[in-house]
């Protein structure tokens, strides 16, 4: 027996009617989709909210689990469906295929190990772990018995992790001794051992063996996963949750440099996960759905481990990077598995787009049905690269906007059902209520002209964070205070004559210029239309007449073509597209841009080397690829 994909929308004129539905009566609407799971008790009040506490419960009174939504149901029609296609670091190492039932008793075996070693509901757990199937089963394990996973991703420094650790009071942590991620190996637990020198409130530590290389191991502490596992009994019952009992803990930057531990609750999370899952990818039964990203980021969260398996789809899982052992490697992978759904970053677009087309032409795509964007607005050269030449100009590509503090896909084509057009994430999906907010924080009201302003939504919706862990006055200050009764995204958006947004950066990336607002996304779509261009970022820097001036960081796709009529012709491409003032007074070539590990550009620190303020950088230990930065303060103009 077939899952059944009853919560998709099939057509444009349901979607209307849908949207509307969700936007007059959200509570009827979100109760339809939510009776499609499997609850241990009915929700008693489906929706209550205050957002200048700011206050939000859904579905509250229901008793759930979700692990038994995303494995137990699926065992009754289809436990020999692949949960799981895993694919290693190293191409001639062996993919795993792990099913549903499979998957089902790995999770609950180690449900039972994290019992034997005290784990209870409400505790924390911190994974600091590679990309392998065994993250998985950690995470739905903690959800089996109600504890709160808290996953930090793999390349974070030992300071990060370990004031991860100590802001969730994690007691258990559960890591790898070591993995490749191309050539290059990660000590995981040697990072682990110095993250917890200093204070900490880890008791146990558990440590898969990815390699055969040992590691120091601490008595009366450091225990091996297989050898807990030899302790333990195969069955373990799912936990009773409430619907409004934390699921994770997920940490994501902030302005101030101190992370915000983002919580995510179990019901609301469940249902708008697998409802934006299931509309904007469009899977079917026998689809094969891949998602690079890294579980340590949300999208990894929801569209790598939770979204698909409630859905019950395959998902596919890969250890490694694009360019190992060479720039053909996603291409192969697809090949490989037959992926019908490809989800990426533009960054992984622009970097891959750089190398020759014989990567891509030796491999069979043809499987393809479905291309996405995550991450970050994707220009549109990328744009057009990743849809004449991945998806043959055949795929429609859904060019997603959502949070780590959304949960969930807010704005996004719905593949194949409602229009795409490069650059624009379109349209809201249903239950989501955005507004523009003009520069005096007043609602510009959709009458069919186009509109630009700040990024807000007016309505709860199920998936959204509930709170910063420890510090909700922090969660108050951030999203809910500069535009009272809604939720402030921090984006910039143009809303064209048809209703479709397009991002346009960060506020914070809008700089005035000589009275003039800019945001830095156009500009920079601008610069990386001209064909020696791979990438820019704009900055606004100090300026005693302008205010501030424009200051844009360019790199090429060859070093070598940098020159002042380079500088010339990118400043008439600037003005040609948006008008002269729009021009930066100063142009950078540089050879990588300063970013996150989940590829977003470090604009503030590119503003202080701008403004020529390099006293304090702040932390930049979470960097990708922080020793950039030297490089460009050296050649700053």
């Amino acid at each position: 027996m077939e899952i059944k994909n009853d919560l998709q929308i099939k057509s444009f004129a349901e979607y209307k009617k849908v949207y509307k539905q969700s936007t007059e009566n959200p509570e009827e609407f979100w109760n339809q989709v939510a009776e499609k799971f499997t609850w241990k008790k009915r929700w008693d009040n489906t929706l209550a909210y205050d957002f200048n506490k700011p206050e939000v419960s859904w579905f509250s009174g229901g008793k759930l689990n979700i692990t038994e939504n995303c494995l137990d149901r699926h065992l009754k029609t289809q436990p020999n469906r692949n949960a799981i296609i895993w694919e290693p670091n190293n191409p001639n190492e062996e993919s795993r295929h792990i099913t549903y039932r499979q998957l089902y008793v790995k999770v609950c075996q180690f449900a039972n190990v994290l019992k034997n070693n005290g784990i209870k509901k409400g505790d924390r757990v911190c994974l600091y772990m590679p990309m392998i199937p065994e993250l998985v089963v950690a995470m739905l394990a903690c959800a089996r018995i109600g504890a709160i996973h808290s996953v930090v991703f793999a390349g974070f420094s030992s300071t990060a992790l370990s004031s991860r650790i100590n802001d969730s009071s994690s007691k258990l942590l559960i890591t790898a001794n070591e993995y490749y991620r191309g050539t290059k190996a990660i000590p995981l637990k040697e990072i682990c051992d110095e993250a917890l020198k200093n204070y900490n409130t880890i008791e146990k530590v558990i440590v898969y063996r990815r390699t055969i290389n040992e590691v120091s191991m601490q008595k009366n502490r450091d225990v091996y996963w297989f050898d807990e596992l030899q302790k333990v009994d195969l069955e373990a019952p799912a936990e009773t949750m409430d619907a409004e009992d934390p699921l994770f803990i997920l940490y994501t930057s902030g302005s101030t440099g101190k992370p915000k531990g983002m919580v995510h609750t179990t019901g609301g999370y469940m249902v708008g996960t697998t409802y934006s899952f299931q509309n904007v990818f469009q899977p079917e039964p026998e689809d094969r759905y891949w998602c690079t990203a890294d579980i340590g980021w949300i999208t990894g969260h929801s569209y790598i481990v939770y979204g698909p398996l409630l859905a019950g789809v395959t998902s596919v899982m890969f250890e490694g990077v694009p360019s190992y052992p060479d720039y053909g490697r996603f291409w192969e992978i697809i090949e490989k598995f037959k992926i019908t759904h490809f989800y990426t970053a533009p960054t992984a677009i622009r970097s891959l787009a750089k190398q020759p087309l014989s990567h891509i032409e030796k491999h069979n795509l043809n499987s393809l049905k479905v291309l996405g964007s995550v991450g970050e607005p994707i220009n549109e050269e990328a744009w057009h690269w990743f849809n004449d030449n991945i998806g043959k100009s055949h795929c429609p590509i859904v060019d997603t906007w959502w949070q780590t503090e959304t949960g969930s896909i807010m704005i996004s084509p719905l593949a194949g059902i409602t229009s795409t057009r490069p650059c624009f994430a379109s349209l809201p999906l249903p239950g989501v209520q955005p507004a523009l907010l003009d520069e005096n924080g007043k609602e510009i009201i959709f009458n069919g002209q186009k509109a630009e302003g700040s990024l807000a939504i007016k309505a709860p919706w199920p998936a959204m964070a509930r709170t910063v862990w420890n510090d909700h006055q922090r969660y108050k200050d951030v999203y809910f205070s500069a535009y009272p009764g809604m939720y402030f995204t921090g984006d910039g958006a143009y809303r064209d004559a048809t209703g479709n947004y397009r991002i346009t950066g960060r506020v914070d990336d809008v700089v005035i210029v000589s009275g003039h607002n800019l945001g830095t996304a156009p500009i920079e779509n601008a610069i990386n239309e001209h064909e020696k261009v791979a990438e820019s970022a704009i900055v606004g820097y100090p300026h005693e007449v302008k205010g501030n001036a424009l200051y844009a960081y360019v790199i090429l796709f060859n070093p070598d073509d940098a020159s002042d009529e380079l500088r010339q012709e990118i400043k008439q491409e600037i003005t040609r597209t948006i008008g002269a003032i729009a021009k930066p007074d100063k142009i950078q070539f540089v050879k990588e841009l300063p970013k996150t590990r989940s590829g977003k550009i470090m604009r503030r620190i590119l503003r202080k080397i701008a403004s020529k303020d390099v006293s304090n950088l702040g932390d930049t230990s979470t960097l990708l690829n922080g020793n950039i930065i030297d490089d460009i303060i050296q050649n700053t103009i």
